[in-house]
């Protein structure tokens, strides 16, 4: 009876202990990269390239200029009109 308990238990992994930890961890962080960097481009970068389309849409630059110009806001500078 004692030397079937004995032959139930399994031998500890002498050998290729760190390779198997590193295939396993290595996995983990590729699958986690992978989660993260999806995430990252639905949560923060389509939002914000939604963002910039809709300010360039409407944006006009000479509609600016003329805006900052009459506010003082730019140096004086020869014009080039």
């Amino acid at each position: 009876m004692a030397s079937e308990a004995v032959a139930r238990i399994a031998k500890p992994q002498l050998r290729g202990l760190f390779r198997s930890y590193l295939k396993k961890h290595i996995s983990i962080a590729i699958v986690l990269g992978i989660v993260g960097s999806i995430a990252w481009k639905i949560g923060v970068m389509d939002p914000r390239k939604r963002a910039y389309a809709d300010f360039y849409r409407t944006y006009d630059a000479d509609k600016e200029y003329k805006r900052m110009k009459e506010a003082g806001v730019l140096p004086p500078f020869p014009e080039v009109e």
